[in-house]
């Protein structure tokens, strides 16, 4: 088997132009004009230069617990197969028959025993290789015929993949940074207690810069139950209505401190967005009300606890990585989020709840209770992502100034008018 090559640039000397064009119109501090967001060369361009060349969020070890399980994920008219081989390690492909090119796997997730393809019964192992090709002239060298490898990395049991042949090298050290932040939770110990796909009318980057802020927050009633009010403000910002809310929060940061300093956990911020391909942030943080989980009250949600952690009012680890990938890790479970692009004004948010895989639903966990808070705060976010679609379609659209609530907004959209620079100069 061999690493997937790159494939030739496609960007013409056209393509460059419009893209330097609409990059050098965004000023610092506001953000993309309207054509990032709408225009559907361009969005190719995000797929060729962004989502074929970053490492990507695709899921969780959770979701390919066993052998033969398989997650596929859709970048663009890419498709990659990520599955856990017989060797109990997860792997990646390009989910292409190398006979005469068939989709090999369809739909979003499964188990295989082989990996069959469903045209001229192409019969490949999980480790790609090719087992059997009916009829196929004997003296043939099928080891030149196995499945084209993607490269995978897991980071404390969250699953990236790059379809580049010479992936961003920074992926380690950013692995170092946030696996300590995770294993608490360990996440190869937990399953999928539940997994919603929701389209959202926007564009991908949209998406993200909805996520990265939390100005809007009073549209999310639900949310504000555990996220402190002045949640994302810095202490000259709190306005004097929130004062007290404010005493409250910091109280709540000095107390949890205290709690993961005694248990040997991480959670002081690390932030580095903008200047790495694998750009992120990383925190534990407290929630709101009884703190131990996203619920009307803030008690936890799932009685069993992850990994061997021996207290619920933890707060959560919040980890946001560029391109496409938020989560939430809390002492009784963990809500991860992928943003995938289905088009220029179409993205699909898959949001994944995961719990200590010996918790029983009905018993230790209530589906529609552990989903609630996350279920209703999306739906919220795909109104203004649609909305803010629509607005930026419109010929009057003229990039704002951002708020400073707004900083990691600021950092999503550098980060990206960077990356797109570098690759553009390839």
């Amino acid at each position: 088997m061999t690493l997937t090559p790159s494939a030739p640039s496609s960007l013409s000397d056209v393509d460059r132009a419009r893209l330097l064009d609409v990059l050098d119109a965004r000023s610092p501090g506001r953000p993309l004009p309207g054509a990032a967001y709408t225009d559907e060369a361009l969005h190719r361009l995000d797929l060729e230069l962004i989502w074929q060349r970053q490492w990507v969020f695709v899921g969780s070890v959770a979701e390919v617990r066993e052998p033969g399980d398989y997650v596929t994920v859709e970048l663009g008219t890419v498709s990659v197969l990520v599955l856990r081989d017989d060797d109990e390690q997860v792997a990646a492909f390009r989910n292409v028959c190398r006979h005469r090119g068939a989709r090999l796997v369809e739909g979003p997730r499964g188990s295989v025993g082989n990996i069959v393809c469903g045209y001229h019964r192409w019969t490949y192992g999980t480790d790609g290789l090719l087992r059997h090709a009916p009829q196929l002239a004997a003296g043939t060298d099928t080891s030149c015929l196995g499945l084209r490898r993607v490269a995978v990395r897991v980071v404390g049991g969250l699953v990236f993949v790059c379809l580049a042949a010479d992936p961003p090298r920074d992926v380690d050290a950013v692995a170092e940074v946030v696996e300590p932040y995770l294993t608490p939770h360990a996440l190869d110990r937990t399953k999928v207690a539940a997994q919603v796909d929701l389209v959202e009318d926007g564009n991908w980057k949209l998406t993200m810069e909805n996520n990265r802020e939390c100005y809007h927050c009073e549209g999310h009633p639900d949310l504000l139950r555990t996220f402190f009010p002045t949640w994302g403000l810095e202490d000259h910002q709190v306005p004097p209505r929130l004062r007290a809310a404010h005493d409250r929060y910091l109280l709540a940061e000095a107390d949890l401190a205290l709690a993961c300093d005694e248990r040997g956990i991480p959670h002081r911020l690390v932030e580095d967005l903008v200047d790495r391909p694998l750009g992120f942030r990383i925190a534990r943080e407290a929630l709101d009300g009884l703190g131990e989980s996203f619920s009307r009250d803030g008690s936890r949600l799932v009685r069993r606890l992850l990994g061997d952690l021996d207290e619920p009012r933890l707060g959560r680890v919040t980890f946001h990585a560029q391109p496409n990938v938020w989560v939430h890790a809390l002492a009784d479970h963990v809500v991860t989020f992928a943003a995938l692009p289905l088009g220029a004004d179409r993205t699909l948010v898959r949001t994944t709840w995961l719990v200590h895989e010996e918790a029983e639903e009905g018993v230790d966990y209530d589906v529609e209770s552990l989903t609630e808070v996350w279920r209703h705060t999306n739906e919220e976010d795909a109104v203004f992502v649609g909305l803010t679609q629509r607005g930026v379609a419109d010929p009057a659209y003229e990039p704002g100034p951002y708020t400073e609530p707004e900083r990691q907004v600021d950092a999503f959209v550098t980060w990206y008018v960077d990356r797109m620079r570098e690759e553009a100069s390839r």
